[in-house]
């Protein structure tokens, strides 16, 4: 995620693409693989793509 982008894997195993411009709520650098997220799926012209990416509390 150092490059400002990253991918989250769904529960079905699909991998969505997301921009540091999509995330709400939490500072991007900030987060770390594995932790939990909501998101909108979303299609592009190069696929999965999660939009509105927000941080689950635990």
């Amino acid at each position: 995620m150092d490059k400002g982008f990253g991918f989250i894997r769904d529960e079905g195993g699909i991998e969505h693409f997301f921009h540091r411009s999509s995330v709400r709520g939490a500072v991007f650098e900030l987060l770390r693989e594995g932790q939990r997220v909501e998101f909108t799926p979303e299609e592009s012209q190069k696929g999965p793509r999660a939009g509105d990416v927000r941080l689950v509390e635990s």
